[in-house]
């Protein structure tokens, strides 16, 4: 691979950027593979291990906190594990795949750039019948992209005003990570590729999330790590559709 330690730094930064704000950041691996012209084949299940060992660190950080909501979570997962599993065992065609890709990632970019912090005297009821067809659709959109989903329900959460940011993030990450282990045991039923650097991938990725939870979770301004992400997001959003 051209550049490689440029590619180990560019996923170190995106592991950070993504764990400071409670997600697992399998649309950024993602795209950084498409970008480096990793295959669909391997791309779908690096994300959703490297998203595993992401998410867990930013979910201990953010429950930590005490900003998890079990009563919200718990709908959302169990309608959404079965549907990752589904979604696992679909593969798509290589460009059909990165024009999707693209366009979710832009999904992020609205929720960072336009969705501000919810005062806890405006926060609403969770309501259970929609959680569970909330949690269904994104659930097999993960298992299907490769994702864990949170870049999907964290913009629902908020609009809803179900959570405030910080609720969000920490209920996000451990969907992500039950999504992405559901979605991976779907692909794994068809057998998985995977990079023999696979575990530098994992070790570099670790380290930029151990970052990025403890400056998004404890000490760092959110708005500046937010405005980062949605900056890359939307450029190679933008490549992934249009190149």
């Amino acid at each position: 691979m051209d550049n490689i330690y440029l590619f180990y730094w560019l996923l170190f930064v995106v592991a950070m950027l993504y764990s400071s704000v409670g997600h697992g950041g399998a649309s950024g691996y993602l795209a950084l593979m498409a970008l480096y012209a990793f295959s669909p084949e391997i791309m779908k299940p690096t994300a959703l291990i490297l998203n595993l060992f992401v998410s867990l660190i930013s979910f201990i950080q953010f429950y930590r906190g005490e900003h998890f909501k079990w009563k919200i979570f718990l709908p959302l997962a169990i309608a959404s594990i079965p549907m990752a599993f589904m979604g696992g065992l679909i593969t798509m065609e290589a460009l059909v795949y990165k024009r999707i890709l693209g366009t979710l990632l832009f999904i992020p970019v609205i929720r960072f750039l336009f969705f501000a912090n919810i005062p806890d005297e405006e926060l609403k009821k969770s309501n259970l019948i929609l959680s569970v067809l909330i949690g269904s659709l994104i659930g097999f959109i993960s298992g299907l992209i490769g994702i864990g989903g949170g870049i999907i329900l964290s913009p629902i959460l908020l609009l809803l005003k179900w959570t405030n940011q910080k609720q969000t993030a920490a209920i996000s990450a451990l969907f992500i990570f039950v999504n992405s282990l559901s979605g991976l045991a779907g692909q794994m039923t068809k057998g998985i590729n995977l990079s023999p650097d696979m575990l530098t991938y994992v070790a570099v990725a670790f380290a930029g999330g151990i970052c990025g939870a403890y400056l998004g979770a404890l000490k760092f301004n959110q708005n500046i790590l937010k405005n980062t992400l949605a900056v890359v997001l939307m450029l190679a959003g933008w490549k992934l559709i249009f190149t």
